[in-house]
């Protein structure tokens, strides 16, 4: 009679590469159109916020109302995620994601 012992399976580690992150690239913030808020509000808002000329925060705005969103900034993950609260309290939708 022998003695046989049990073999363990062999363990791969998996990389799920939609997880990973590349440090380089920066995120953004991104507003979108709603229904809800003015036109003047939203400009308010991003010059308020961003400390953005009246003439870019209208044009950001415009993109908004237009093409459906704009990205109104850019930078580290946990910047971004300080903008998204920040437009999240003025009452806009905001995401954030890396560009």
């Amino acid at each position: 009679m022998t003695s046989g012992g049990t073999v363990a399976p062999e363990r791969t580690e998996e990389v799920d590469v939609s997880e990973s992150v590349d440090p380089d690239r920066p995120w953004v913030t991104i507003v979108w159109n709603d229904p809800i808020n003015l036109m003047s509000y939203v400009t308010y808002v991003f010059c308020k916020l961003f400390g953005y000329s009246k003439d870019k925060a209208t044009k950001l705005m415009l993109d908004v109302h237009q093409k459906g969103r704009a990205t109104v900034s850019s930078g580290s993950r946990e910047q971004m995620e300080h903008d998204v609260s920040r437009l999240h309290a003025a009452g806009l939708w905001a995401t954030l994601r890396q560009d």
